[in-house]
């Protein structure tokens, strides 16, 4: 497996360094802000155990119950995290994009999840086997590190998303839900249809289009078949509920306490 960089390096935040080097496996860069900064003794131990794999809309990555084989470092695009009822409902509990990770039993030593996971926005991603995740992490105390923290990132997530869909009305969750999207895939149009959203809201598709119209009908947003741009993103955080700004807040805080506890 070939591992070069090249002369920019994008940071965990999403910014772009000069003269900082952006590692590439097999040529192909590496965008996931876990993969990103590492020390060269990091990127030996856990590159060539990667696979680059282009990952489709509708692709499934886990289903509940099932041996988890692989783990996925996202590169581009959306994974939605689903809570699967026994009669086939299922209600997203959970958002990762380029910032992380499927997978998170794998790290405790776990092999199945309560949890399903499938591609919304198709994208990339780099795989690793279970078992060769297992072993380099043990060479690997940072991305071992940001890793835990991204579980814990993903706790406050879910416990957040149960709260906001029993509390909040539909219009204000719809809202939530493009603006977590847009952080994770970068872009103002989000592709995705009203039948999808229905069931990641967990909510009648019909209640999905009233909430597009009343954000369509403000300005915030144009949907189209199949894709929805945000037009106006401050104001569509002023419509979103609390929980979006209550989960920045906590990254927030947690990442002051992170880089609080680097430096002592």
């Amino acid at each position: 497996m070939a591992v070069r960089t090249s002369l920019l390096r994008r940071s965990p935040r999403g910014k772009v360094a000069a003269n900082r080097p952006v590692p590439n496996i097999d040529g192909v860069p590496v965008e996931g802000d876990l993969l990103l900064g590492l020390s060269s003794n990091e990127c030996d131990s856990i590159f060539p155990k990667l696979i680059f794999l282009p990952l489709r809309t509708h692709d499934v990555l886990r289903e509940p119950g099932e041996p988890i084989k692989f783990g996925y470092f996202m590169n581009r695009g959306l994974t939605s995290v689903l809570s699967v009822m026994k009669d086939g409902k299922s209600v997203e509990v959970g958002l990762i994009g380029k910032e992380g990770f499927v997978g998170c039993p794998l790290l405790v030593g776990l092999s199945t999840s309560p949890t399903r996971a499938v591609i919304q926005i198709e994208g990339s991603g780099f795989r690793i086997a279970a078992a060769d995740l297992e072993h380099a992490l043990r060479d690997c105390p940072v991305l071992e590190r940001r890793l835990q923290r991204f579980v814990q990132s993903m706790a406050m997530q879910g416990t957040q998303v149960a709260a906001c869909n029993r509390l909040h009305e539909v219009d204000e969750r719809l809202a939530r839900w493009l603006l977590m999207s847009q952080d994770r895939i970068g872009s103002a149009i989000v592709p995705l249809t009203q039948e999808l959203l229905g069931h990641m809201l967990g909510t009648r598709r019909s209640s999905v289009t009233v909430a597009a119209g009343i954000l369509q009908k403000a300005g915030l947003i144009t949907y189209t078949r199949g894709s929805v741009k945000i037009e106006d993103r401050p104001a569509l955080m002023n419509a979103a509920c609390e929980c979006y700004e209550s989960m920045l807040e906590q990254t927030r805080n947690w990442e002051s306490e992170s880089s609080q506890s680097i430096s002592v």
